[in-house]
């Protein structure tokens, strides 16, 4: 049944985000390590706090279940316990009402369901598989519109990852992919003989399933870009980079996201090259004010001079603010970046994983605020004209003009 109520759900506290009513906290650790995060839960059901008339008509689309844990390794024993968390694509109409869901097969879990176009014809989209050390191992899934698979999809040889899986408009799929290498790491703190992820971002012809292009971050970032050493707890895998989202610019170069560099980098799709890195350690731009941001999602280009991203600001272990979404202006000739828009939630929300935006054609914003469990939509002047409290954090959220059909 779904509430209506308005209910305050959370505040922040630097470097811990606290939920009021359930709270599934995390064993602290050792006095000599920072603390680690607690693992937000939201509303029992999925709670529609505000609807008004300036929203966009249409239907969610999320995922939710154990993905939403992906980032905190030792908390599936105590969400399992939670009815709620069942893996599941899910697709409501905005009073909150469920019209479609899609159930994995026993043990594995989806995440990043959405619609995207195929051949021209509109298709449902997701990632299948399993969870580990803060990124997934399965496989990409295209369906009709009725939820059939007509195709599966990884880069080669090897297994999906859950953060990215964006079809172009020439039939070409962005993947990312986590690859567990021995690296030193002196450079950073860590052993000569480390274990780290290398992560990849792979560009994959559909119809053939051949990788067109394959971008490894271990080839062409220096360790000593990572803001953190990405390490989780009760893991000895060091975590450097973690990308997190692949998408075009207006060039047709990809568009990188690294949360452990805190970086976006655009990167020639021919030759591998970066052709400019935006935030980190070292940014090739000026930063204006305010247009600074640490451990971000979902970087893609609203316009074509427009970098919009989930700036979440916080990593769990380390934040610097309230989550928002932002729009920095760049020159690219100049060097300079401009803040031009900066969203926040008004209950204050720090989501220390995952988010989204989405641009809508009335010029409303839908946000996913990830690990922070809400859906909002908001107007171009920064209204809320949508909200609504999840059971547990969903990595991507989505506003699309139907639902799903039923064989």
């Amino acid at each position: 049944m779904v509430r209506t109520t308005r209910r305050r759900l959370r505040t922040t506290v630097t470097g811990t985000v606290l939920a009021l009513g359930v709270a599934v906290l995390m064993p602290q650790a050792a006095s000599a390590q920072p603390p680690r995060p607690t693992l937000p839960v939201g509303a029992p059901t999925y709670t529609v706090e505000v609807n008004r008339p300036q929203g966009s008509p249409g239907y969610i689309y999320y995922s939710t279940g154990m993905s939403a844990a992906a980032l905190v390794p030792g908390a599936e024993p105590l969400l399992s316990r939670l009815p709620v968390t069942a893996p599941a694509n899910i697709v409501l109409d905005k009073a909150g009402r469920e019209l479609w869901r899609y159930t994995p097969p026993p043990g594995q879990t989806v995440s990043n369901f959405r619609t995207q176009t195929y051949q021209g014809k509109r298709v449902l989209t997701w990632w299948q598989g399993s969870t580990e050390g803060g990124h997934g191992s399965g496989v990409d899934m295209i369906a009709d519109e009725h939820g059939d698979i007509i195709e599966t999809l990884s880069p080669g040889g090897d297994s999906s990852d859950v953060h990215e899986f964006r079809l172009t408009p020439d039939g070409r799929a962005l993947i990312t992919s986590y690859h567990e290498v021995t690296a030193d790491l002196s450079a950073i703190g860590g052993p000569v003989d480390a274990r780290m992820y290398d992560t990849v971002a792979s560009v994959v012809d559909i119809a053939t399933k051949q990788v067109l292009f394959r971008w490894s971050a271990a080839e062409h970032v220096p360790l000593t870009e990572s803001v953190t050493d990405g390490r989780l707890p009760g893991s000895n895998v060091y975590d450097p980079y973690h990308m997190n989202a692949i998408s075009l610019d207006p060039r047709g170069d990809l568009v990188i996201s690294m949360r452990n560099t805190s970086t976006v980098y655009d990167v020639d799709i021919r030759t591998g090259e970066i052709n400019w890195q935006l935030g980190g350690k070292n940014s090739g731009f000026e930063l204006g004010p305010g247009a600074q941001f640490a451990f971000q999602h979902d970087a893609e280009f609203a316009d074509d001079d427009t970098l919009r991203l989930f700036n979440n600001n916080s990593s769990g272990f380390t934040t610097l603010g309230v989550s928002s979404v932002q729009w920095i202006d760049l020159d690219l000739a100049a060097r300079r970046a401009t803040l031009a828009r900066n969203q926040t939630h008004p209950a204050g929300l720090t989501a220390f994983a995952m988010g989204n935006a989405q641009g809508l054609a009335n010029g409303n914003t839908l946000v996913g605020w990830g690990m922070a469990p809400h859906i909002s939509e908001f107007s171009p002047s920064g209204e809320l004209v949508y909200d609504a409290a999840l059971p547990l954090g969903t990595y991507r959220a989505y506003l699309e003009d139907r639902a799903p059909t039923r064989n």
